[in-house]
């Protein structure tokens, strides 16, 4: 009688001790553990985190960080982190957040337009990706990566067309840049290739002088007929003249960096740079900026005309008059020159 009240009383100690262990293994893996307000909360998990890493951002997001170190500790999770951005739902419970954060890697969307560096689109994309602007540049500058596809600093640029894209958070520099050459090659199929070379242009000249259009004008409807007037220039020998080239120019120089060219003069012209296309024949060396696709359309697609010139519209900012005569021209220009010193424009 007195052994069955000893067993009786080690069962209840059991039961009890089963009941606390049971409690608390499901604490631990299956209660809610989330402690926002928000729909979904995402942690960014660079590589080579350590758990202390990946710890500091849960902290804010979890009621209790002490029953989801341990389940992470149970579950390997503290020695094997993987990178990338996570997602976690309202609600979840640590069993759930440690799968979460283990295995799903959200893919993240990506844009850029309008830059007109590679130091520019490197800082763009290095606030979407892990990889920093310094790995960024020094992957789009890479000598034997840009000679083994074609490319010099120059034209560098125009590899990266301006668009929206998915990557993981986690991408490095090296296949963020390889990613964008895959997209360029995608770009240029045989017929794009075959309308350039129709106009005596390469893919790398097509998109130059697509940047010259893209700064000349950026009303879509406008600029095959921009892009026109520059393929009549070439095509008779006549040096382009283009006054984003020359701003381009300037602004390599000492004397106008830092600054904003807000009207094009005379002493502009005289730059010594092979991208000031008043004094030197052909296309400059490279992009001056980033065009849009637009643009680049416009030149594989340009209108038909007899048009040489064009001057910006003072009744129709935004826009151009075209002109097949010099001397039209000459009033055309001479009547935006006066629109542009009555809003006291004068550099």
């Amino acid at each position: 009688m007195y052994i069955k009240k000893i067993l009786w009383v080690v069962a209840l100690i059991g039961l009890v001790i089963f009941g606390v262990v049971a409690f608390y293994v499901y604490s631990a893996m299956f209660k809610p553990n989330t402690a926002f307000n928000n729909e979904t909360a995402y942690i960014y998990v660079s590589t080579n985190a350590s758990y202390d890493d990946v710890r500091e951002q849960l902290v804010p997001l979890l009621k209790d960080i002490d029953k989801f170190d341990a389940l992470a500790s149970q579950k390997k999770y503290t020695t094997n982190i993987k990178a990338g951005r996570f997602a976690i739902s309202k609600g979840m419970n640590n069993n759930e957040i440690i799968n979460s954060i283990r295995s799903k890697n959200l893919p993240i969307k990506i844009a850029f337009n309008n830059q007109h560096t590679l130091e520019d689109l490197a800082g763009r994309i290095s606030t979407q990706i892990e990889a920093d602007s310094l790995s960024l540049i020094i992957a789009m500058t890479d000598e034997a990566f840009l000679s083994t596809n074609g490319f010099s600093k120059a034209t560098a640029l125009g590899i990266y067309l301006p668009n929206s894209y998915e990557f993981f958070w986690n991408t490095s520099a090296e296949t963020f840049r390889d990613r964008m050459l895959k997209e360029y090659n995608s770009f240029w199929n045989d017929e794009r290739k075959a309308k350039a070379k129709k106009l005596n242009l390469t893919p790398n000249e097509a998109i130059t002088l697509a940047s010259i259009v893209h700064e000349e004008s950026k009303q879509a409807d406008e600029q095959p007929r921009v892009a026109g007037v520059y393929l009549n220039r070439l095509r008779i020998g006549m040096p382009l003249q283009a006054d984003p080239t020359l701003k381009f120019a300037a602004y390599q120089t000492p004397k106008y960096k830092n600054t904003v060219i807000r009207r094009v003069l005379n002493v502009h012209k005289e730059i010594d740079s092979p991208y000031n296309t008043y004094k030197n024949f052909g296309l400059p060396p490279g992009l001056i900026a980033m065009p849009d696709l637009s643009a680049i359309k416009a030149v594989l697609n340009p209108e038909k005309h007899s048009y040489l010139y064009f001057a910006a519209d003072a009744k129709r900012l935004g826009y151009h008059k075209f002109a097949k005569s010099l001397a039209q021209h000459n009033n055309n220009a001479r009547a935006y020159q006066k629109y542009l010193s009555s809003q006291g424009i004068n550099k």
